[in-house]
């Protein structure tokens, strides 16, 4: 029995049923995130304890990172990790200063100049999980921009061990980018701490990064309340567009990649040859031997799915149709099929350009929109972490000249002041 199923050309009316995410189905989901929120916003870090000792199991004195521990962390890893954490940051602050470039100062008429100013969100929240993978990627990834975009105060969320340490990658790459305010918390109960304050951890003004079920739907909560956050998330994807000349060992190993994420991600592969699609399968039952987390891949691949479609135009239809987080393009001439991409958070282009290149150390950003997202969304970047202020100065000159524009429109729309605040301009004496 294949892998995963092959389905033949589907017709476009089923394309949404076909291309379904999975949905984890929790019990009280809601009612428990929202009695989290609440308890946090009322009982602060008396009732971020008490949760902490619930769903961490456990239980912390001082919920701050010592200076010690940070010490300690370094000599807790190996120089090879180290020196591959100190490259990934390069090649991320690289990508991401490209970023960084001025607008600029538009004269829109004689007298009119209108310009925009990047200012930095004062004080921004980031959430790393640290549960079954310590994921200190996603620290560089959301740091790096932090740091570029001149972010004042930074504030780590991320869940400890039964023991209270922190992942000592984790502590590294934060002393790596000067974040020292880390805290031991987790889960839904860390996002309320952030979005509302407590006694040790400020009220920050947007929440960034990854998490489980409850932390994304405390996120979503939270949302609605005005905390801004980076973008609505869901479980990790990728989509695979393959012709013959790809090689199914590496697309097997891509789509593993993904799978191992958790029992909710999923993975697509699009491919115009029924050989290929069967040798990737085959390549996928030998692969799947050798990983630690093969139970994890087994459920994943239970939610994903071959298509089978000889037309390459229809083929990019249907993953964007798909808008997937992630997308391989493993066929001849990539950047040809690039230009047809309008859905998608990242794209890897050719048969040496894996996915977990820009999950570590290509330089791009792997915080992206999932869940179909990718149709309205952009992954994280430096402005991400900024508001973009619009200025503009009127001479008298200026202003008159578009007075009859203003006053017109403002008066068709039943709103005398605002035509009077231009008018009064002109029936006072001159100033500068």
């Amino acid at each position: 029995m294949a892998i995963l199923q092959i389905i033949e050309n589907p017709e476009k009316h089923r394309w949404p049923s076909l291309l379904k995410r999975p949905v984890l189905q929790a019990e009280n989901l809601d009612n428990t995130v929202r009695e989290i929120l609440e308890a946090i916003k009322k009982g602060g870090d008396e009732a971020l304890n008490s949760y902490s000792v619930q769903f961490e199991q456990s239980a912390i004195s001082d919920r701050i990172v010592s200076k010690k521990e940070f010490e300690e962390a370094e000599g807790k890893l190996g120089e090879d990790l180290k020196k591959a954490i100190r490259q990934a940051k390069i090649n991320i602050e690289t990508f991401h200063s490209n970023q960084l470039a001025p607008e600029a100062e538009v004269e829109v008429m004689a007298g009119i100049r209108c310009w925009r100013k990047a200012v930095a969100i004062e004080r921004v929240g980031l959430y790393i999980p640290g549960g079954t993978a310590p994921l200190f990627s996603t620290l560089l990834m959301l740091g790096v921009p932090a740091r570029l975009a001149g972010c004042k105060e930074i504030i780590v969320c991320t869940p400890p061990q039964p023991d209270g340490s922190i992942h000592p990658a984790i502590l590294y790459t934060a002393a790596l980018l000067d974040i020292r305010r880390l805290i031991k918390a987790g889960g839904a109960q860390a996002i309320a701490a952030m979005a509302f304050g407590t006694e040790t951890i400020p009220k920050v003004y947007k929440i960034f990064g990854p998490g489980n079920q409850y932390v994304t739907h405390a996120k979503k909560i939270i949302q609605q309340e005005g905390i801004a956050i980076d973008m609505p998330a869901g479980p990790s994807e990728l989509a695979v567009y393959a012709d013959e000349s790809a090689i199914p060992e590496f697309v097997a190993a891509d789509l593993l990649s993904q799978c191992e994420h958790g029992t909710d991600s999923q993975v697509i592969l699009v491919t115009s040859s029924r050989g290929f699609a069967e040798a990737v399968n085959a390549a996928l039952e030998l692969q799947i031997e050798s990983l630690p987390r093969k139970s994890i891949a087994l459920k994943s691949l239970e939610n994903s799915k071959m298509f089978l479609l000889k037309d390459p135009g229809i083929a990019m239809d249907l993953l964007n149709e798909y808008s997937p987080e992630h997308l391989i393009l493993a066929c001849r001439n990539p950047e040809i099929y690039s230009t047809g991409v309008r859905n998608a958070g990242s794209v890897f282009l050719g048969n040496y350009a894996p996915e977990s290149a820009g999950d570590y150390a290509s330089g791009t950003n792997h915080t992206l929109p999932t869940n179909g997202f990718a149709r309205a969304y952009s992954g994280v970047s430096v402005d991400s972490f900024v508001k973009k202020i619009s200025f503009q100065q009127l001479t008298r000159n200026g202003l008159q000249c578009i007075s009859n524009t203003v006053t017109e429109m403002a008066r068709a729309e039943g709103l005398q002041a605002h035509a009077a605040a231009v008018e009064i301009r002109f029936s006072t004496p001159k100033t500068q």
